[in-house]
């Protein structure tokens, strides 16, 4: 099986929207990269510890997606060229990337993340810090969900700071690769549904799950959920099937209970709060790095 990478030639004002764009668009994955890179051209970006990081992105950058398909990458450029963030097709190129080498490519790049200064995220093929007392070990597979994205980080803060769990019932709706699951287990909620419309996400939750000693009590396709209510509803997705799922999320809560979303960029959370106000008060919960996290309780 392959993929298809679409690749944008931006500059450095259009890099983050057309960043973005693509991720709301479908894409599976979205990287930046300095068009420079390996010639005389290239500029230092990240600067030195403890210095600001002076650019956002590079004078000339290539805006990098992964799309399931053709079709996929082509509708996204529909997309950008019908909201005018491509003005023309000028050295855009896709390209068939071989599945198994561009995951595992990816996944050495992780390296270790603690959050909030409790929780480590340590990938398989690293060994966790050894003043570690809490930690996720963690093989996303084919699966979403490394710990190093701001909207994973925000929901595990959410989950850190209403810990411990106890007695509570948590729903991670979209589950990837287990991690807001089997975080909910490891801090104590009595009872954890994980599920997802991918069967590798389903597969990397459970293998997950069992690398963590954690024991969930269903991980499942999403159809094969029964019917049940829960005290939390984790949701890390993004804006757009979040709209959809509105009333079957808030249906899914306890009255009282907490529904948590994610995968919301701070220009849509006003919207979202107003899609979901017939169920659930929503407010900001947290804002990293253009994302933001909604919860609140369900009436």
């Amino acid at each position: 099986m392959t993929w298809r990478e679409l690749t944008v030639p931006a500059d450095e004002a259009h890099a983050e929207s057309l960043s973005d764009a693509l991720l709301e668009a479908g894409a599976l994955s979205v990287a930046v990269e300095d068009r420079a890179a390996g010639t005389s051209g290239e500029q230092e970006l990240f600067g030195e510890p403890g210095i600001a990081q002076p650019n956002q992105a590079w004078h000339d950058n290539l805006v990098r997606a992964l799309f399931a398909d053709e079709a996929a990458a082509d509708a996204a450029l529909l997309v950008l060229l019908r909201d005018g963030l491509l003005e023309s097709l000028d050295g855009v190129r896709q390209d068939d990337v071989a599945e198994q080498d561009w995951v595992r490519l990816t996944q050495s790049q992780f390296q270790p993340v603690c959050v909030a200064q409790r929780l480590w995220i340590v990938p398989s093929w690293h060994e966790a810090p050894a003043d570690a007392t809490c930690v996720i070990r963690l093989d996303p597979g084919l699966a979403f969900g490394t710990g190093t994205h701001p909207t994973t980080q925000l929901c595990l803060e959410w989950l850190l700071r209403h810990a411990p769990l106890h007695g509570l019932d948590v729903l991670d709706y979209g589950c990837g690769s287990g991690i807001l699951a089997i975080g909910a287990a490891l801090l104590g909620a009595a009872a954890v549904d994980a599920v997802d419309i991918d069967p590798a996400a389903v597969e990397a939750t459970r293998d997950n799950a069992q690398r963590n000693a954690v024991g969930l009590r269903r991980c499942c396709h999403v159809d094969a959920l029964p019917a049940q209510r829960f005290d939390v509803v984790l949701a890390n997705i993004l804006a757009s099937p979040l709209r959809l799922l509105a009333p079957m999320l808030a249906a899914r809560c306890k009255p009282g209970g907490r529904l948590v979303l994610s995968g919301i960029l701070e220009r849509q959370a006003d919207e979202l709060i107003e899609v979901y106000s017939p169920y659930a008060r929503l407010r900001r919960d947290g804002v990293r790095d253009g994302w933001v996290c909604l919860s609140g309780p369900v009436s």
